[in-house]
């Protein structure tokens, strides 16, 4: 009797389990992972950049209005600058960052997480102008706008080094960690051209 009893106790069980756990092979066995619904829904609708964490979240948050204070900096230079090579920079930094901006946005649409508004989060970000800053710049035009414009974009892009670093030290996500890497790069090496272009100044 104790053999047939526990011969129809072992099958009861697992439709319990079973039915516990959803129908839901892939976590059925771990029941105390520790994961919440939301990341596996974000998995099955972004696949490519479901892994993250809230230091990928926060990079993507703060450097896309980062590098929309950077394009705009870099759209007065197309007019006010005087010197061919600020131009050209100014040019370079906007066709880098604006592909980089649609990119996190896209991560961020896919995370969930919401958006900075364009023109919002001013002050978020190392290396951020004020708005007293970029009024100034505004007001300037042909070699004093290049020096100030330098200036400034350097220490912009400081910032931005600064936040990429934090987030390959930090951040889960593959893609996330890789445009952090290339920030660092390019970054790095727009900042060393700078400094060059005003020691001839």
């Amino acid at each position: 009797m104790k053999r047939a009893f526990s011969l129809l106790v072992v099958p009861i069980a697992a439709l319990t389990l079973a039915a516990c756990g959803g129908g839901d092979k892939k976590d059925s066995g771990q029941p105390m992972s520790g994961h919440s619904m939301g990341p596996s829904m974000s998995m099955s609708s972004a696949p490519a950049t479901a892994g993250h964490n809230g230091q990928d979240v926060m990079f993507a948050q703060m450097m896309v209005p980062h590098h929309q204070q950077a394009i705009t900096m870099a759209k007065q230079a197309a007019t006010k600058a005087s010197a061919p090579e600020v131009k050209k920079l100014a040019t370079q930094i906007e066709n880098a960052q604006q592909p980089e901006i649609d990119k996190m946005t896209g991560w961020l649409k896919a995370w969930g997480a919401s958006s900075p508004s364009p023109g919002g989060m001013h002050h978020m970000g190392e290396g951020m102008m004020s708005d007293q800053d970029m009024k100034k710049l505004d007001t300037l035009s042909g070699k004093a706008f290049d020096k100030a414009f330098l200036q400034m974009m350097i220490k912009h892009h400081q910032g931005a080094i600064a936040m990429a670093k934090a987030e390959q030290a930090q951040g889960s996500n593959t893609d996330a960690k890789a445009l952090a890497g290339s920030i660092v790069g390019s970054q790095s090496t727009e900042i060393t051209t700078m400094r060059n272009l005003l020691k001839n100044m």
